[in-house]
């Protein structure tokens, strides 16, 4: 199976309001929790899976604004350790805040950060951040790895077991005639293409990863793995500053 629906344009409900955004991964095939411990899920408070985010920190997991924007921390619960949804392993936290970056307001404008607190820390392995000075892992070409269980194809079901695939990061021109929304300077975007990898429903908020450093968060697209048209993701180097403030909390 592959990574490639992670993005899809769809109506995405959060406390009974409806988003329009894109989730997902399509193209990929099945990766060990044990060797991403730092990749989560995002339930509501019956266990149901929305999203995916990345454990930053002991206490903290950076996730996509559209996933947050409409959550308490009552009503939400974060999911570590946990390969197979239908599984018991690993740990459901709680949470004690949820911060949305202030200037979101859809995905597609950008600024679809979010970063959740855990009440208690958690003894998984966290994933850096990529920084301002890493330019080169955002060079067309890089190859970045892309997690999650959402959808497997744009009307499929959503992954019982964690999923990942490669995706390379596209050169900007291109995902700027892809998108005319798209902004440079506040997201990556990255496929083939062809299509058919990518990210679908469900994968919103979870990682996109390169050498070693969350480079991406899965952000918006419109699809899932369709000829013309990658993923977008929040560039976490943009961003940083603002996440590490809330690390800092």
């Amino acid at each position: 199976m592959r990574l490639a629906g992670l993005l899809m344009t769809l109506m995405v409900v959060f406390a009974g309001t409806a988003t329009a955004v894109d989730v997902r991964v399509v193209g990929g095939e099945r990766v060990s929790i044990d060797d991403h411990p730092w990749v989560v899920y995002v339930t509501d408070a019956s266990g149901n899976q929305f999203c995916g985010g990345t454990l930053v920190s002991p206490t903290k997991v950076v996730t996509a604004a559209h996933c947050a924007a409409m959550r308490t921390p009552r009503n939400t619960r974060v999911v570590l350790g946990r390969e197979d949804r239908q599984s018991s392993a690993g740990v459901v936290a709680r949470l004690t805040d949820i911060w949305v970056h202030p200037d979101y307001v859809s995905a597609d404008q950008g600024s679809d950060v979010a970063v959740l607190t855990l009440r208690d820390a958690v003894g998984f392995t966290s994933l850096p951040l990529a920084r301002a000075t890493d330019e080169e892992l955002y060079e067309p070409g890089t190859s970045g790895l892309v997690l999650g269980w959402g959808r497997t194809s744009e009307q499929g079901s959503s992954s019982r077991y964690l999923m990942g695939a490669t995706v390379p990061v596209m050169d900007d021109g291109h995902c700027e005639n892809a998108y005319p929304q798209f902004d440079p300077d506040e997201m990556t975007c990255a496929g083939y293409p062809e299509g058919g990898v990518d990210t679908c429903q469900g994968d919103s908020g979870g990682p996109y990863v390169a050498g070693g450093r969350l480079i991406g968060i899965t952000s918006w697209g419109e699809g899932c793995a369709r000829e013309g048209k990658p993923g977008v993701y929040s560039e976490v180097k943009r961003y940083a500053e603002d996440i590490e403030a809330q690390l800092r909390i």
